[in-house]
């Protein structure tokens, strides 16, 4: 199985410790026995730290319990991915953001990030994680993010990091960082659908009750206006999207059917799902050609007309952009790996 290490110190936070247990824990194989719930499952989890018990925090850093019983620091060195919640970080440096742990704490979790990425791992950050996983100069000349409370802090401390502001996570090779909180969820589902393919992240989405996929690229702080005359949901013409994915819709096409101008329905859009209407389009059809992808033999150039992006030359585009992988490429790695034969950590692509 992929094995996961969650790095845990004292005072680190509650949801983003959690997290990743929960969801990488609920991914299994969806080649299942008749009747069975779920398949063999795909991911090994263990919560390392030292042992001591370590205080877990929740908002503003109120003490909501003690974890007594964890597998050794050490052990995240053969892990394939490493995961740091949002925790705290020395008072002396970084001089601004989160701040608490102790340095010969950190030291040794700087230590075996090094050693764990130098090996092949991949490591994600999540929320003030960022500031720990830049302290080990693996951040440097990378893109990366974190949550939008801390950014002016993180690109004081950390000029050498290209910061990405508004957006909900960053990958960059096999460093990922994300803003936090419920992004902790986005990331991890984005993984495992880099890991073993949109079915099994769908499945665990579906297990949650939760958005199968949101756009990396979405603003982390979406204000979300008072209602006034007119603002009515854009479900319906979401629904309609869906539905006409391989037609060559425009966006005066999509503003005609939510029956408004196409600045008013960008300004909504923008509002409701914190992107565009045609980017948001454009991640449906990317996450629709995977599918196509790991369940059918269908060529490039056949998804690329059922997905509506016309040929395979603009379908690689898209999809080397925002899966970071070519479709056949993608395609080769997800059966590798429900085959057992590969681990989709250990590209810097």
């Amino acid at each position: 199985m992929h094995r996961v290490a969650v790095i845990a110190v004292d005072g680190v936070a509650g949801f983003d410790l959690m997290v990743p247990g929960q969801v990488f824990g609920t991914a299994h194989s969806v080649d299942k026995a008749p009747g069975a719930l779920l398949g063999a499952p795909l991911y090994e989890v263990k919560v390392c730290g030292r042992p001591a018990p370590l205080m877990v925090t929740g908002v503003g850093g109120a003490d909501l319990f003690r974890l007594s019983s964890l597998y050794d620091l050490a052990e995240a060195v053969d892990a394939d991915t490493v995961v740091l919640p949002g925790m705290p970080m020395p008072a002396a440096e970084p001089p601004a953001g989160p701040a608490v742990a102790t340095t010969a704490e950190l030291a040794e979790v700087l230590r075996v990030v090094s050693a764990a990425y130098e090996r092949g791992a991949r490591v994600v950050a999540i929320c003030s994680g960022a500031f720990v996983l830049a302290r080990t100069g693996l951040l440097n000349g990378r893109r990366a993010t974190c949550h939008w409370t801390d950014l002016a802090a993180f690109a004081t401390n950390f000029p050498a990091v290209d910061v990405v502001p508004d957006v909900l996570y960053v990958q960059d090779g096999r460093l990922v960082t994300a803003a936090g909180a419920a992004t902790g969820t986005d990331v991890c589902l984005h993984l495992i659908r880099q890991d073993f393919g949109s079915a099994v992240a769908d499945e665990v989405a579906r297990h949650f009750v939760a958005t199968p996929q949101r756009d990396a690229a979405q603003a982390q702080l979406v204000v979300h206006k008072a209602p006034h005359p007119g603002s009515d949901s854009l479900e319906p013409t979401m629904r309609w999207i869906r539905e006409h994915l391989g037609d060559p819709l425009t966006l005066a096409d999509v503003a005609t059917h939510a029956g408004v101008s196409p600045r008013t329905l960008n300004r909504r859009f923008r509002e409701q799902a914190g992107t565009t209407p045609m980017q948001w389009r454009l991640r449906l059809r990317i996450h629709h050609a995977q599918e196509l992808l790991e369940t059918t033999t269908l060529s490039v150039d056949q998804i690329a007309r059922h997905c509506g992006f016309g040929t395979a030359i603009a379908l690689r585009q898209h999809f080397a952009r925002l899966v970071h992988q070519s479709p056949l490429a993608y395609r080769r790695s997800v059966r590798a790996n429900k085959n057992g034969s590969g681990n989709g950590s250990r590209s810097d692509g």
